[in-house]
């Protein structure tokens, strides 16, 4: 049993206590340098979620400095420092604030307003939060404690996700959605609390030096009310997470029932709508009719794969199934990533100055047989201070030197396809 225990045992290869206290407590601040780069790694994370992009948000928490005071106020418990404490939640408060108001301000500039999947995976807390933030923190505490930091505390950073979650709440406030604000902040509260726990947990396991002296009815109050936190944050989560699994199950029960009752038999599915609040699945079929009856005996069907409380609607009036169906496209195409639309400015834009095209290649040669090679383009140019003007460039080289006739035929024809730019015909040197 005492080999099992020294095992387990943190204190070998530990840091000594005051170096880990000095380190921990110059990470507190959210001054100057912290202030400055806590407001960029938002900026970035909010970026990451308005285009769903994954490894920009991970970028973004593995600069932020949020870990800092949350660790901090950890430590602060753990050794009844109460000015560290006091500390630690002012700058964690600060760091906060920072945060939500440079989130929103992003959100209220961004022209994509639409919540992504990476946005909405942030606003439904669950127990498995609680879990990540609980063993993330204690990773992270342990590492900080080490002589031989090692490559936890990357890792830590992304699997609590401090960032993300602020940013989220950021995002509801911009577009005005409270359910959104609220269940992203409770998700960024879990993950501070727990992540502050675990700090606790380790601080009290390697018996940390008590700044102050507190009796044991007051240390008795403090342990108390930190399992009174933890009980109005895990039943919350658990209620959510239940929440989650009987939504999952319900939605795969659907799956089963819209597969064996019609995919199976060869009707095919062109347009299937669930949802959950209030329950109702709306479904059309590309050329099966059904009858009252047939739709009546579906919907007793349902109760036989536990489907209940479910409205059933069967779209078989073919103008009111065009307008759906061409709605729900118009939604789609409303939603358009915002890389799409960049894409499609910049090709735009290039389409303006493409000049060369293979049936001007074919012109040339029949035309100027004694061409070896040319290069064609468009530019723009000042041709006064406040005016643009556009010009084509023509460079060619050939095998032996064009007559002059060749010459001003070349710079007439050339004049004729590009009749409102200005010209400018370049021989290279040939051998």
């Amino acid at each position: 049993m005492n080999k099992m225990l020294r095992f387990f045992d943190l204190h070998p290869g530990e840091e000594r206590k005051e170096a880990v206290l000095d380190n921990v407590i110059s990470n507190i601040s959210f001054r100057g340098a912290n202030a400055w780069i806590l407001a960029c790694a938002i900026v970035i994370a909010s970026v990451g979620l308005n285009v769903n992009s994954t490894a920009v948000i991970i970028g973004a928490m593995l600069i932020s400095p949020l870990m800092g005071p949350i660790v901090g106020a950890g430590f602060a418990l753990g050794t009844f420092d109460f000015q560290l404490l006091k500390k630690s939640l002012k700058n964690l408060l600060i760091a906060t604030l920072i945060s939500l108001v440079v989130s929103s301000l992003y959100f209220l500039l961004s022209p994509f307003k639409e919540a992504q999947s990476e946005l909405l995976a942030r606003t439904s807390p669950n127990i498995y939060d609680v879990l990540i933030a609980l063993f993330g923190g204690l990773v992270g505490v342990i590492a900080i404690t080490r002589v031989d930091k090692g490559n936890p505390i990357p890792g830590v950073a992304i699997a609590t996700a401090l960032m993300p979650p602020l940013c989220t709440a950021g995002y509801g406030l911009a577009i005005g959605n409270l359910s959104y604000f609220a269940g992203a902040l409770f998700l960024y509260i879990i993950n501070c609390v727990f992540i502050c726990i675990a700090t606790f947990t380790i601080v009290k396991y390697l018996r940390y030096p008590k700044k102050h002296y507190v009796d044991p009815k007051r240390e008795k109050r403090i342990s108390q009310s930190i399992s009174l936190i933890i009980l109005a944050l895990v039943i919350p989560s658990l209620y959510f997470a239940y929440n989650l699994l009987q939504e999952k199950k319900y939605t795969n029960k659907v799956k089963q029932f819209v597969q064996q009752q019609f995919s199976d038999k060869g009707y095919t599915v062109v347009y299937e709508k669930l949802l959950t609040k209030p329950k109702r699945l709306e479904l059309a079929f590309l050329a099966k009719k059904f009858s009252d009856q047939e739709i009546a005996a579906l919907k007793k069907s349902m109760e036989s794969f536990g489907i209940t409380h479910t409205d059933l609607i069967i779209r078989q009036d073919s103008l009111d199934l065009k307008t759906t169906i061409l709605s729900e496209i118009d939604k789609r195409s409303a939603a358009v990533n915002d890389k799409d639309l960049t894409i499609r400015a910049l090709n735009n834009e290039l389409a303006k100055y493409q000049v060369a095209s293979p049936q001007l290649a074919n012109d040339l040669a029949v035309l100027f047989p004694e061409l070896q090679s040319y290069s064609i383009g468009q530019q723009q140019y000042y041709a006064k201070k406040d005016s643009l003007a556009n010009m084509v460039a023509f460079i060619y080289s050939s095998k032996v030197p064009l007559a002059e006739i060749q010459q001003i035929k070349l710079r007439l024809w050339l004049k004729n396809r590009f009749p409102k730019d200005s010209l400018e015909i370049i021989e290279r040197n040939f051998k």
